[in-house]
C-alpha cells in the first residue's frame, strides 16, 4: 500500500495489513447495524474481535520495527512514524470502546478482547463519555497498558505451557528409568529361573549316580555273604557233596589223615 512517509519494506506492508484491518473493522460495524438477530451480531462481534486483536498484533510489530529503524533516520521522519502509531493506536481503541457499546447493549460477556480484572463494565454512555474526554495521548497509553496486561497474560499461559512440558519430560525420563529397571530385574529372574532348572537336573543326576551306588554296594554285599555262607557250610560239613568247591580254596583235609599225621609226629 502506497504512502507519503518514508518506511521500509517491512513496515509498509505491516502499516498496509493494518490499514486493511481498520477498512474491515469499519464495514463490520456498518453490517453490524443492519443485523437484527442477536445471535448474529454475537457471531459478527466475535469476528471483529479477532480482527482487533490481529490489529493488536501488528501495531506492537510495527513499533518494535520502528524502534529497530529509529537510528537510521531523522529525528523528523521518527517523529511522523511515531504519530502515525500513535494515531493507529487511537483508531483501535475507538473500535475497542465501539464494541463495548455494542456488548453492553447486547448484554453478552463472552466475547473479551482485553481483560478488566473483575471490574464491572461502563455502560455505552460512560464508554463515550470517557472516550470524548481523555485525550489523544491518554487514549494511547490506556491501549498500551491494556495491550501490555494481554502480553503479560500471554506471557503466563506461554510459561504455564513450559512447566507442563517440562514436567511431561521428566515423567517420561522417570518411566524410561523405572521401564529400563523392570528390563533388568525381568532379565535377573530369567537367569535365576534358569539357575534353578539346572541345579534341578544335576541334583536329579546326583540322585541317580547314589541310587546306582547303592545297588552296586548292595549286590556285593550279598555276594561277600554268599561267598561266606558257602566257606562256612564247607568248613561245617566237608563230606556235603551238594555244595561245590569254591575256586582257589582247597577242601579241608580228612579227619582220618589228620590224625595219621598226628601220630607220627608223636613218634619223633
Amino acid at each position: 500500500m502506497a504512502t507519503d512517509l518514508p518506511m521500509t519494506q517491512q513496515l509498509e506492508q505491516i502499516h498496509g495489513e493494518i490499514k486493511d484491518h481498520f477498512r474491515a473493522l469499519a464495514n463490520g460495524f456498518q453490517r453490524l447495524d443492519k443485523i437484527k438477530d442477536s445471535s448474529r451480531q454475537s457471531k459478527q462481534l466475535e469476528e471483529l474481535t479477532g480482527k482487533m486483536r490481529e490489529c493488536k498484533r501488528l501495531i506492537k510489530e510495527f513499533d518494535r520495527e520502528l524502534k529497530d529503524e529509529e537510528g537510521k533516520n531523522p529525528p523528523e521522519v521518527n517523529k511522523r512514524l511515531n504519530d502515525e502509531k500513535q494515531s493507529m493506536i487511537k483508531e483501535l481503541n475507538s473500535y475497542v470502546a465501539l464494541r463495548k457499546t455494542y456488548m453492553n447493549t447486547l448484554g453478552n460477556k463472552k466475547l473479551e478482547l482485553f481483560d478488566t480484572g473483575g471490574v464491572s463494565e461502563p455502560t455505552a454512555e460512560e464508554n463515550v463519555q470517557m472516550a470524548s474526554a481523555m485525550s489523544n495521548q491518554e487514549l494511547i497509553n490506556a491501549g498500551m497498558k491494556t495491550m501490555d496486561e494481554t502480553d503479560q497474560a500471554i506471557e503466563r499461559s506461554k510459561q504455564v505451557v513450559h512447566q507442563t512440558i517440562e514436567v511431561g519430560t521428566q515423567t517420561a525420563t522417570t518411566l524410561k528409568g523405572q521401564t529400563d529397571q523392570m528390563g533388568r530385574i525381568v532379565n535377573e529372574l530369567d537367569t535365576i529361573q534358569f539357575s534353578l532348572k539346572k541345579a534341578s537336573q544335576l541334583v536329579k543326576e546326583i540322585g541317580r549316580q547314589v541310587a546306582t551306588d547303592k545297588c552296586i554296594m548292595l549286590f556285593l554285599f550279598l555276594i561277600v555273604c554268599g561267598v561266606v555262607a558257602i566257606i562256612v557250610v564247607k568248613i561245617v560239613h566237608p563230606n556235603n557233596k551238594d555244595i561245590r568247591d569254591i575256586p582257589g580254596l582247597a577242601p579241608p583235609a580228612p579227619p582220618s589223615r589228620r590224625l595219621l599225621s598226628i601220630r607220627t609226629l608223636e613218634h619223633f
